[in-house]
């Protein structure tokens, strides 16, 4: 079994202090949605990032790198993993309450799974994550329900798009692995840069956001807030995570964003999800337990059993 790396006091708060602002992302750009279009939205979100983060860049005394094959890669990663899932997440919740879409999104490891078995030599399926994957499409057939099966809708393509984000996210998962080489902060600060390029005459040319009524001060709280806290400031601690704890630490921040973002949307916005959105959460919870192995681990390990009769079994992701 591949050793999983102890987190000290210092990691476990960071990774809660990610979750939160992650999971605060689906409030900030609830509230936002309310005046400004869902292109603009991400526009803001990323050119304001790509600012913070050049400034600690150049602050840390750090480079972008010369390479135009480089910045291909990073104009890639950017489309994967911000360009078309934010504009999937923030189209979605003009539909759907903020935490069904931090449940649903929650469901990006179990594709990510799926798609590390075809695409990638050393993230084979085994019998843990086969099943969490099966769970948690169980989760999701419960949280899209029984209307799905009654033709399309605005809320059924909205779910849709909330789980084509999560997809999104996977392959650039996958895709990120080319990045290994570069400093987190400049990979960081790559793809977000290509993503406000390619954004820029996107979102002017399809909504046009000069010919919308200015946004109020609330308005531009979330926008600040979702860019500069829940972008640029969860980019540095995720790196930092990362580079201290491992990616398979880095798992556990999946089970914590539906927490904030549910609570936050139920206190907050005054969201109502029905008791199959729980249920279906909990599912998404027992397939993401079931591929991180390390419960199911702890449950065997506190077993009688004679160990050199014991498989052993990769539990990492």
């Amino acid at each position: 079994m591949n050793s999983i790396k102890r987190m000290g006091p210092l990691e476990w708060a960071l990774l809660i202090v990610l979750s939160i602002l992650w999971g605060g992302s689906f409030f900030f750009s609830k509230v936002a949605l309310a005046e400004v279009q869902p292109l603009t939205v991400v526009l803001v979100r990323v050119g304001l990032a790509a600012v913070a983060l050049h400034l600690l860049l150049l602050a840390r005394g750090e480079r972008m790198p010369p390479s135009l094959h480089t910045w291909g890669l990073f104009v890639v990663m950017g489309l994967l993993n911000n360009l078309l899932p934010f504009s999937l997440i923030f189209w979605g919740q003009t539909q759907i309450p903020s935490g069904l879409a931090a449940i649903l999104n929650a469901t990006t490891p179990l594709w990510t799974v799926v798609l590390a078995h075809f695409f990638t030599q050393d993230e084979r399926l085994t019998p843990n994550r086969l099943a969490g994957v099966l769970a948690g499409l169980c989760g999701v057939a419960v949280l899209l329900g029984p209307q799905a099966l009654g033709g399309v809708s605005a809320r059924l393509l909205a779910q849709l798009a909330v789980l084509g984000a999560a997809l999104s996210y996977a392959l650039a998962g996958i895709f990120g692995k080319r990045f290994r080489a570069l400093p987190p902060l400049v990979t960081a600060t790559g793809q977000v840069t290509c993503t406000a390029l390619l954004m820029a005459p996107l979102a002017l040319l399809v909504e046009r956001p000069w010919l919308q009524p200015a946004p109020g001060l609330v308005t531009w709280g979330a926008l600040s807030g979702l860019a500069l806290l829940s972008t640029a400031v969860a980019y540095v601690i995720y790196f930092r995570l990362l580079a201290t704890a491992g990616a398979t630490n880095l798992l556990l921040v999946t089970f914590l964003i539906p927490v904030s973002a549910l609570w936050l949307g139920i206190t907050i916005l005054g969201e109502a999800l029905a008791a199959r959105h729980f249920v279906g959460m909990a599912l998404i919870g027992l397939g993401l337990a079931a591929i991180d192995g390390r419960l199911f681990a702890l449950w065997r390990n506190r077993q009688p059993h004679n160990p050199a009769s014991m498989p052993t079994e990769d539990y990492s992701i």
